[in-house]
């Protein structure tokens, strides 16, 4: 059998030594490790029961004594600003990392494993000619991925919060608890568990300015120790803070450094556990992600004759799982980093934010683990949202909200999506039926499309308008219809195409000039959407100030033909947009240059209309939040201002979309993309938001509001394929208070029927 030497003498290391020795005893394994047998850093490690079912079926010798010293709980407790909120079914377990080590060097010996401690590893090179295989278990500071960096290509993000991992005799045996503590240099946090019977691990955690306010760069460990056990004296009981500091890591302040590896073998040489991918202690997730891995090499070497193929099918195997759990630490890790944005919501929602931070636990997956806390969270949002006639506990979604004097009877809103109808920019009974369809389904607000301010303005030519009488009088009779019909409200998008106009329909080839008949384009620069697409005129004086009466005049025919709210279209490349990016705004006048500058115009458009449009009225902005260009475009730091100078002008509510500004965007897609812009506008300027992309279930909608990411959230192709999805989904989950339109109510009932039926057969 191959002679395997294993660089690392971590869980790693000794797990996979383990699971080849099952496989094949006849392995002749080293294992080296350069520090000694009883040193280790950290103090606990978690695992998850699927983790310990696997350890189970791998090796059941060692899986006993692991299950036999480990702590139990089911409970998450969040301490804040005095209080203490709980939460159950969560079901962690924990064990020390020392007696994790000890138990595994012990199952290792007896197989005859050779164990070379207090050994400095060699060049990676040199095992290569000695041994058969060569894996690399040797941590975060790799010194065999850095020996072959060239061919590994690791990614490796050092993340922005400092932290240091001590111990306390302190038990936090009921629950994993996070403490968050307010100090004279900034916002201090601790990650809490008991790991056997009288000792917790407890992970103290901080901004880079914090950490740098104390000054703890510059301090020993007994000096910082010193000041933890201050910050969190209310909470360990009178017991000490520790430091295993007899470890070349110790206890020290460090980043965390996130790795993803493009390779993870290279000839004979295979990277394991955090040498080729890490996972955020926040998550739990470390050393389940180094034990499952282990196992997975071991069985695919042994399962294959030629290495190669064991290593390709190994990191094939693994890689999409490491991808799953780097996703959900990468949310999680950002929660953190951006923590001090959340610290002022009421202790409801910021737990909440905190049960879902990763994603990887959902609104109806919280209600499985603690039915009892979320309908106490859910009963908390809705008589925050004014609503104490509901008979019954109802879900965030159907919350009411209220913009000036428009009440919305929930939280969903239709997003505007083009449809391409208009005739010389008169919405049709295409319109009509689409919009009054959307209306009569259940969803508090409804958008039209972008609705143009000129017919110069307009994207295609079968884009709808607002410059003509008869535009207001088609309108009119749509508006009239929702609000003697429905319960829903309808705003009018607004906006004018800019360089982004004259192109054809959105099923032809979408931002293609017209074949023929193309009309001339505005922008704030003279730079072509594309190389296909014609130069735009840039706009001077008399260009903007008759743009600025096109959008009143807008304003005003949207007043008249009956809309509750209107927007202004900010967002996606259009006319507004141009101005405010400075991928598309080069101007050297007092138009272009800082944000303040490229904010001059759209600001002015939108004071005009803010002043022409009725003061009990709400009106709001679509911005972009980012144009997917890093620093050449704008960036989600910007939007955030960009939407306080919107707000100061009297914009009630944010949209916040992004992208779509560029032919050279690069933009991230995923499932809700788009909240994290919105949850950062809402909660770092405190100004309302919408929340849209790829939102498509009541789940999304009602993480999304109870964790306080959004105030509404936007739906569009949902909507597309179901003019109903609002009404069908209160059904399908049991909301009983849903208005229907009367005519549809032996339908309602049916669905009911269906709905209780489905529920009782499971």
């Amino acid at each position: 059998m191959s002679k395997v030497a294993v660089m690392g003498g971590g869980p790693a290391g000794l797990y996979f030594g383990i699971s080849l020795k099952l496989k094949n005893p006849s392995a002749n394994i080293t294992i080296i490790e350069r520090n000694k047998a009883t040193d280790t850093f950290g103090w606990g490690v978690v695992l998850s029961d699927e983790t310990l079912d696997n350890l189970e079926n791998n090796d059941p010798v060692s899986a006993k004594d692991i299950r036999k010293n480990f702590a139990y709980w089911d409970d998450i407790a969040l301490h804040h600003q005095g209080k203490k909120t709980l939460s159950t079914g969560h079901g962690f377990c924990g064990i020390g990392r020392h007696k994790l080590l000890l138990i595994l060097q012990k199952r290792a010996i007896e197989l005859g494993i050779n164990l070379n401690f207090e050994t400095e590893a060699e060049a990676a090179a040199n095992y290569m000619e000695k041994y058969d295989i060569v894996v690399a278990a040797d941590g975060l500071n790799s010194k065999t991925r850095n020996e072959f960096n060239n061919v590994f290509k690791p990614d490796i993000d050092m993340r922005a919060c400092q932290f240091v991992w001590l111990g306390t005799h302190q038990k936090f045996d009921d629950a994993f608890t996070f403490i968050f503590e307010k100090t004279e240099k900034g916002w201090v946090w601790a990650h809490a568990y008991s790991f056997d019977d009288d000792t917790s691990a407890f992970i103290v955690e901080c901004s880079q300015e914090t950490f740098d306010a104390f000054g703890f760069a510059n301090l020993s460990q007994q000096e910082s120790i010193l000041i933890c056990e201050k910050i969190f004296k209310n909470n360990l009981g009178g017991n000490k803070l520790m430091t295993n500091a007899n470890h070349i890591r110790g206890s020290a302040w460090i980043r965390f450094p996130r790795v993803l590896c493009d390779n993870w073998y290279h000839k004979n040489i295979v990277l394991l556990g955090d040498s080729s991918a890490t996972a955020h202690f926040s998550i739990g997730s470390g050393t389940k992600l180094a034990l499952e891995s282990a196992i997975s090499l071991a069985k695919h070497i042994d399962a294959e004759n030629n290495t190669t193929e064991a290593f390709k099918k190994y990191e094939d195997e693994r890689k999409l799982e490491v991808f799953r759990l780097q996703s959900a630490a990468r949310n999680s890790v950002e929660w953190f980093e951006d923590v001090e944005r959340y610290l002022d919501l009421d202790p409801v929602q910021l737990n909440y934010s905190l049960l879902t931070r990763s994603q990887r636990i959902s609104h109806e997956n919280l209600r499985e683990r603690d039915p009892l806390w979320l309908e106490s969270a859910e009963k908390w949002f809705q008589e925050q949202a004014g609503n104490i006639k509901s008979r019954t506990v109802r879900a965030p979604m159907f919350a009411p909200f209220k913009l000036r004097e428009m009440q919305l009877s929930n939280r969903i809103v239709v997003s505007p999506m083009a449809q391409y109808k208009a005739k010389d920019g008169c919405p049709t009974e295409w319109h009509f039926v689409h919009y009054a369809e959307r209306a009569k389904g259940g969803a508090a607000l409804v958008y039209t499309e972008m609705t143009c301010v000129s017919p110069e303005g307009r994207i295609t030519p079968g884009c709808p308008g607002l410059y003509a009488p008869e535009h207001e009088n088609q309108w009119l009779k749509l508006t009239k219809f929702i609000h003697e019909e429905t319960s829903a409200k309808i705003c009018c998008q607004i906006g004018h195409a800019g360089r982004k106009g004259s192109t054809q329909l959105g099923w032809e080839k979408m931002d293609a000039p017209l074949k023929e008949n193309n009309w001339p384009t505005l922008s704030a620069s003279p730079i072509p959407w594309s190389p296909e697409n014609p130069i735009p005129k840039e706009l001077d004086e008399s260009d903007m100030k008759s743009v600025i009466e096109d959008f009143v005049s807008a304003t005003k025919m949207a007043n008249r033909a009956g809309f509750d709210m209107i927007e202004l279209h900010a967002a996606h490349g259009y006319l507004i947009s141009s101005f405010i990016s400075p991928k598309s705004n080069i101007r050297r006048d007092q138009y272009g240059g800082s944000l303040g500058n490229r904010m001059r115009f759209p600001l002015r458009v939108f004071k005009a209309m803010r002043e022409a449009w009725p003061e009990s009225k709400p009106m709001s902005v679509r911005i972009s939040a980012t144009d997917w260009l890093e620093s050449e475009g704008v960036t989600p730091d910007e939007a955030v201002s960009i939407a306080k100078m919107f707000s100061e002008q009297g914009a009630d509510i944010i949209d916040v979309s992004a992208g779509q500004t560029s032919i050279d965007a690069n933009p991230v897609y995923g499932r809700m993309f788009q909240t994290p812009f919105s949850d950062r506008i809402r909660n770092e300027a405190k100004i309302q938001t919408m929340a849209v992309g790829n939102i498509y279930e009541a789940d999304h909608v009602n993480s999304i509001l109870m964790a306080g990411r959004a105030d509404l959230v936007c739906l569009a192709r949902p909507h597309l394929s179901d003019p109903y999805w609002t009404l069908h989904t209160a059904a399908a989950n049991g909301d009983r208070e849903m208005q229907w339109p009367l005519p549809y109510e032996a339908g309602r009932d049916q669905l009911w029927r269906l709905a209780d039926r489905a529920k009782e057969t499971g």
